[in-house]
C-alpha cells in the first residue's frame, strides 16, 4: 500500500511513497516497485534531501521510479541520471 496516488489529466496514475529519516527505505523502494508492477504508470519515493543523497541511486535509474528530496527550506529536488535538479 502506498501513501498517496496522483492522477494526471490523461488518467495516468502515479504512486507516491513518503518516508521519514527513520523509516525503512528498502521497504519503501519495494513498495514503489510493487506499485509499478500493479499497474501504476510511475512511482516516486519522497524523503528528506539529506537522506535521499545518502541512498544508492541504482534502484532509481529505472525508468518509472523516481527519487525526490525535500530540503530544510521546502525546496523540492529530483534525482535524474545526470544528478540532482531543483524543481520550481
Amino acid at each position: 500500500m502506498v501513501d498517496g496516488v496522483a492522477v494526471s489529466p490523461d488518467r495516468e496514475r502515479m504512486a507516491i511513497e513518503v518516508k521519514s529519516p527513520r523509516d525503512d527505505f528498502v521497504r519503501g523502494i519495494g513498495q514503489c516497485y510493487e506499485a509499478v508492477c500493479a499497474g501504476y504508470s510511475r512511482a516516486v519515493l519522497v524523503t528528506t534531501l539529506r537522506v535521499a543523497k545518502g541512498l544508492k541511486k541504482r534502484a532509481f535509474r529505472r525508468r518509472r521510479i523516481s527519487l525526490v528530496g525535500v530540503d530544510a527550506k521546502a525546496h523540492i529536488h529530483r534525482y535524474d541520471p545526470d544528478g540532482w535538479r531543483l524543481l520550481e
